[in-house]
C-alpha cells in the first residue's frame, strides 16, 4: 500500500532523523537518489545538458548536490539561482567543485537543456509559483524533460490543489514517503511518473491518504467457501433505469453480476431489457421491500424523476449505495437517520449539488470536498473523477490508482455502482467495497483500452471485470 503523510508529519520525522545522523547526511541520501533518477531519465549522462532551477530551500540543495554527481559523470550542469544570496552554500560549492557552473543568462541555458531539474520550492510551498519562477518554467523548451524534486513546485503537498501557476513534470522523485498532493488531482497530473527514494524516514501516526495495490485488493476480494450457495454469497438489489434510460439498468446489473455476490435482484421498469442481456437476473416489479431478501441495495442510475423507491430502500436495514439520479433527492438528515451503512458515489457535478458549490470548486479541491461530504452526510463517499477518492468519518482518504482517461464514457458509473453494490452484498464494509470496486473498475478499463489506449464503452468495461479480478489474484 502506498501511504502519504502531511507536511507537518514529514517535517517532524525529518527533524527526528536528522538528530540521529551526521550533519548533511539526509540531504546526501536524497541527492544520491535524485541523481540516479536523473540519469535514468536522460538515458546517457555523459555529454547531457542539465539545468537546475534552484530555490532557497532544501529542495534547491538536493538539486545542487545531485547536479554535482551528474557533473562528475560528464554531464554539463548549469544552475539557475532564483535567490543567489540564499542558495544552499554546501550544494553550490559541491557543484562548482565538480565542474558545474552558475548560469549568467538563464534563458540561454534553458534553451539548450536536455533535462531540467525543478528544485524551486519544497513541500512547504504555498500559493503557486511566483512570477519570476513562472517565467523561467515557461522558458523550458518542449524538447527538455522535467524532473521535480519531492513535488512539482507550485502545487500544494497536503491537498493536491494547484492554486496558481505550477511546474508540469515528466517525473517526480519524492523522499521518505509520498505526499498527498502527489496522489490526488489536479496536482497528481502535474507530477508525472513517481519514484519514491528511501532515505530512512519513519513517519509515525496515521497517514493522510493511502492507495491500495494489487496485494491489498487481493486480500479483500470475496471468495466463496465450499459450503457457499448463491444466497450465502450475498444478494444485491438494484433499483435502476426507467422508460427513458433502460440502459442504465442493464449496465448496473452488468457490474453487479461480476462483483462477487451470489445473485442480483432487479427492481424497476427495465426488466425486459435486463433479462434480454442477463437472463440470470431475478426481476421484480417492486416496490423494493417486496422483491425478496437482499444484503445490499444499489439505487439511482437512470431512475430520472422516479424517486418513490428511494424512501423504501433507505428504510432497509442493509447497506445502501446511492448514485446518479438518487443523489438528487438526498438530504443529510435522511442519510444520518439510517442505522445501516450508506455509500454515496457522486461525480464532481453531483458532489457540487450536494455541497451547494460550483463544480470547478469541487474539482480544484477534491480532497477537501470528499471529506466534507463524508462528514456532512455521515456516510462513506466515493468521489468519482480523474482520481477517485473514498472517504468516511475516520481514517485516511483512499486514492484509487487505477483507471484511464478513456473511462470517462457514458454508463461507466452505472457499472461501478453495480459492481460496488455487489461487493457490499458479499460482505465488504462500505470503505472496502468502494475502494475495491474503484480499483477493479479502473483496471478493467485499462484492460479494455489496451496498452496504447483506445476508445471504450461501459459495456466493455463490465466485460473486462473478470479479467481484472483474475489479474489481481495472480
Amino acid at each position: 500500500m502506498r501511504t502519504a503523510y502531511s507536511v507537518a508529519a514529514v517535517r517532524a520525522a525529518e527533524r527526528e532523523l536528522m538528530g540521529r545522523l551526521p550533519e548533511g547526511a539526509l540531504m546526501q541520501r536524497a541527492a544520491a537518489g535524485l541523481a540516479v533518477a536523473c540519469a535514468e531519465l536522460l538515458g546517457k549522462v555523459y555529454g547531457a545538458r542539465v539545468v537546475l532551477l534552484v530555490g532557497s530551500g532544501d529542495n534547491g540543495g538536493d538539486a545542487l548536490y545531485a547536479g554535482a554527481r551528474l557533473a562528475r559523470r560528464g554531464a554539463g550542469v548549469t544552475a539557475v539561482l532564483l535567490s543567489p544570496g540564499r542558495a544552499h552554500p554546501g550544494g553550490l560549492a559541491a557543484l562548482r567543485a565538480a565542474g558545474g557552473r552558475v548560469a549568467d543568462e538563464a534563458r540561454a541555458a534553458l534553451a539548450r537543456a536536455d533535462l531540467v531539474v525543478d528544485g524551486i520550492v519544497g513541500i512547504g510551498g504555498r500559493g503557486g509559483l511566483r512570477p519570476e519562477a513562472d517565467r523561467l518554467v515557461r522558458a523550458v523548451p518542449k524538447s527538455a524533460r522535467v524532473l521535480a524534486v519531492d513535488l512539482p513546485s507550485g502545487v500544494d503537498a497536503d491537498t493536491g490543489e494547484v492554486p496558481g501557476d505550477a511546474v508540469r513534470a515528466d517525473a517526480t522523485v519524492t523522499f521518505g514517503t509520498y505526499k498527498p498532493g502527489l496522489l490526488i488531482d489536479p496536482a497528481r497530473e502535474r507530477a508525472g511518473a513517481l519514484r519514491l527514494v528511501d532515505i530512512g524516514l519513519d513517519v509515525p501516526g496515521e497517514p493522510t491518504a493511502e492507495a491500495l495495490q494489487h496485494a491489498d485488493v487481493a486480500e479483500l476480494l470475496p471468495r466463496p467457501a465450499a459450503e457457499s450457495d448463491k444466497y450465502r454469497r450475498g444478494v444485491v438489489g438494484v433499483v435502476a433505469g426507467s422508460a427513458r434510460y433502460p440502459g442504465a439498468a442493464v449496465l448496473a446489473v452488468a457490474g453487479a453480476l461480476r462483483g462477487g455476490a451470489g445473485a442480483v435482484r432487479y427492481v424497476g421498469p427495465a426488466a425486459d431489457a435486463v433479462l434480454a442481456h442477463f437472463p440470470e437476473t431475478l426481476v421484480h416489479a417492486g416496490p423494493p421491500h417486496k422483491a425478496g431478501r437482499v444484503q445490499a441495495w444499489v439505487i439511482g442510475p437512470g431512475i430520472g424523476e422516479e424517486a418513490e423507491a428511494l424512501d423504501d430502500v433507505l428504510a432497509a436495514d442493509v447497506p445502501v449505495l446511492v448514485d446518479a439520479d438518487g443523489l438528487r433527492f438526498l438530504t443529510p438528515e435522511r442519510v444520518r437517520a439510517r442505522t445501516a451503512g450508506t455509500l454515496l458515489t457522486p461525480h464532481a457535478g453531483e458532489a457540487a449539488a450536494l455541497l451547494g458549490r460550483d463544480r470547478a470548486e469541487i474539482e480544484a479541491g477534491r480532497l477537501r470536498s470528499v471529506r466534507e461530504l463524508a462528514a456532512g452526510y455521515g456516510a462513506t463517499v466515493l468521489l468519482k473523477g480523474s482520481t477517485t477518492l473514498v472517504a468516511d468519518a475516520a481514517g485516511p482518504v483512499r486514492v484509487n490508482p487505477t483507471g484511464t482517461g478513456w473511462l470517462a464514457t457514458a454508463g461507466s458509473g452505472d457499472v461501478l455502482s453495480g459492481l460496488t453494490g455487489s461487493l457490499l452484498a458479499a460482505g465488504l464494509p462500505a470503505r472496502e467495497a468502494a475502494s475495491v470496486g474503484a480499483y477493479l473498475h479502473g483496471l478493467a478499463a485499462r484492460r479494455a483500452a489496451g496498452v496504447r489506449g483506445a476508445p471504450i464503452t461501459a459495456s466493455q468495461v463490465a466485460g473486462h471485470l473478470g479479467v481484472a479480478w483474475r489479474d489481481i489474484q495472480d
